[in-house]
């Protein structure tokens, strides 16, 4: 069982709010479920009032994805969403994959030859960004209540610790060293019948909520992979030729030593959302997603695309990719989870949008129902699981149920096993596929002779931006002078047997330059205020003894536009 991490001073008298429904994060699935309750209870005559915290300054800085859309989430939630103006870059007018070679050529496929699931026609391109922020005004008009700038730092319980009576924010205006600033407010204790946990991926209080009751028992462990993003904007002429295209890649530089590929969209205004995904069961102790992303980049293949251009935006998320075997239990006593924190996402599409929307309608529904008898408990709630195995999101899932999982045993494996899935409705060589934790698959350097066999790229300031460049583009702010929301539980091991185990690995995971190792050093130097919550050091690190918490409300990354 994880610890429970203290971020708040105790004993100190704290304001509390009660609310009807609370809801912790302010994605798609978040904001999908306050808008269809809202309208539920209107229907049923019942009058509640309903809360969304979103730890970000504003609604969308935290949220970033590819992204493709399947429309098909968003039109059960607004059948009129084009009308009603979700915003969208271009509807997908082409589609593709590229197999990069070692020799700098392509091998393109399309048409026919492109994979089922990797079939885009009739999708959207977007910026999640503006889709949530358009999806929060819409439900304020319906009387919900968003609140930014507000991280929930603790899950409050019943005596019996099983019950969630709803959640207490972080502290504000604590110093480094834990002292109380003249700016010190204590965190608020905010109280509901109800609490939907929808933190995204890794959710910190998600984490040691499933922990604590055991949400997984049975269950494979998640499998995450972490994303890497840049937004470029490119000549004009080249940009009206690509806008609406879909180019995935597999091949260089990753090849067939681990999962993961590329993905290159055309956004309006001759812009291209461009990324590099790579599974964290990858077994060098030496991986590096971000030097993995550049040397991508300067793929001939890619170079040809960005000529003439400049990096805009840069991100980097995790992605919980496990799919069906990897789905915590949903409900409990005064609690659902929702979307990336309950592992809605389809990986061999590589999207999440449409059904993280979809687990918020099937919630919303069994919430309003539970609400109408005026029983939260987990009997009352199991009715949002029942409408989940009876819908299309279970069903799509269902058929991919051991995709990535196979990958964990190698990438022939994978390969093999997903051609074999394709005509045996998701199943494949196995009716279920064990996996392990992405870091119990991490190898020591003593099986690798020594070395991590990862290549780093050669930097410049053109289109090889390095970690601290590209943090720059992130627009991460956090403030300087609060404890560090990077916790080593541990750090005289990292400095004896990871240092001799496997070299330090979380120099080379963090995609935003957070950890830093000097020479004879003792612990690693944690540049706290470089982080963009992608949480891939909480998931990668081999010994578990990094934990990912809540920073002040406000603090990280703003994915303007992303």
């Amino acid at each position: 069982m994880t610890p429970a991490i203290s971020l708040n001073v105790r004993d100190v008298e704290r304001e509390e709010l009660e609310v009807d429904v609370l809801l912790v994060g302010a994605g798609p699935a978040a904001l999908s479920c306050a808008i269809q309750l809202k309208r539920r209870l209107k229907e049923l005559g019942l009058d509640k009032s309903i809360l969304v915290l979103e730890k970000a300054e504003e609604v969308g800085y935290h949220t970033l994805s590819g992204a493709v859309m399947d429309p098909r989430g968003m039109a059960e939630l607004f059948p009129d969403w084009k009308e009603r103006g979700c915003p969208t870059e271009a509807e997908v007018g082409f589609d593709c994959v590229d197999l990069l070679r070692k020799n700098g050529k392509k091998l393109r496929f399309q048409g026919a030859f492109v994979p089922p699931p990797l079939r885009n026609h009739g999708n959207h391109i977007v910026s999640l960004y503006k889709v949530v922020r358009w999806m929060k005004d819409e439900a304020e008009k319906l009387g919900v209540d968003v609140y930014p700038g507000f991280a929930a730092a603790e899950v409050l319980y019943d005596e019996a610790g099983k019950r969630v009576l709803g959640v207490q924010t972080r502290d504000a205006g604590v110093g480094k060293g834990g002292v109380q600033k003249g700016t010190y407010q204590p965190g608020m204790n905010i109280k509901a019948a109800v609490t939907v946990f929808a933190e995204g991926t890794r959710g910190h209080l998600a984490k040691q909520h499933i922990a604590r009751l055991g949400l997984d028992a049975e269950r494979n462990p998640q499998i995450y992979e972490t994303g890497i993003k840049e937004v470029w904007e490119i000549p004009e002429a080249r940009g009206k030729e690509l806008l609406g295209s879909v180019i995935h890649t597999l091949g260089e530089p990753l090849g067939t030593g681990g999962y993961g590929g590329g993905w290159i969209y055309g956004l309006a205004g001759s812009r291209l959302s461009i990324g590099y995904v790579v599974g964290l069961d990858h077994p060098d102790p030496g991986l590096d997603p971000h030097a993995l992303f550049v040397r991508w980049k300067q793929h001939p293949a890619l170079q040809e695309l960005l000529a003439g251009g400049k990096a805009l935006r840069y991100g980097a998320k995790t992605i919980p990719g496990g799919g069906y075997w990897s789905m915590p239990k949903l409900y409990g006593d005064g609690y659902v989870l929702v979307g990336d924190t309950a592992g809605f996402v389809n990986m061999s599409r590589l999207k999440g949008i449409h059904l993280a929307i979809k687990s918020g309608l099937l919630a919303a529904d069994a919430l309003a129902d539970a609400l109408a008898k005026g029983d939260t408990s987990a009997t009352a709630l199991a009715g949002y699981a029942t409408r989940f195995e009876a819908s299309w999101a279970k069903q799509e899932l269902w058929g991919v149920r051991n995709f990535r999982a196979a990958f964990s045993n190698g990438w022939w494996t994978g390969f093999l096993d997903a051609g074999i899935q394709q005509v045996t409705k998701g199943r494949g060589l196995l009716v279920r596929r064990r996996t392990g934790a992405d870091h119990e698959h991490r190898a020591r350097l003593s099986e690798l002779g020594g070395r991590s066999r990862m290549t780093k790229p050669t930097f410049n300031d053109r289109d090889a931006l390095d970690k601290l460049t590209d943090v720059y583009l992130s627009g991460a702010v956090h403030e300087e002078d609060q404890p560090a929301h990077l916790v080593i539980s541990d750090p005289d091991l990292c400095a004896t047997r990871c240092t001799a185990e496997f070299g330090n690995p979380c120099q080379h995971f963090c995609p935003a330059a957070v950890y830093e190792w000097t020479p004879g050093a003792q612990k690693p130097q944690i540049n706290f205020s470089n982080c963009v919550h992608c949480k891939t050091c909480d998931i990668a690190d081999p010994y578990q003894v990094i934990e990912w918490v809540v920073p002040e409300g406000g603090g990280g990354p703003k994915y303007i536009d992303m």
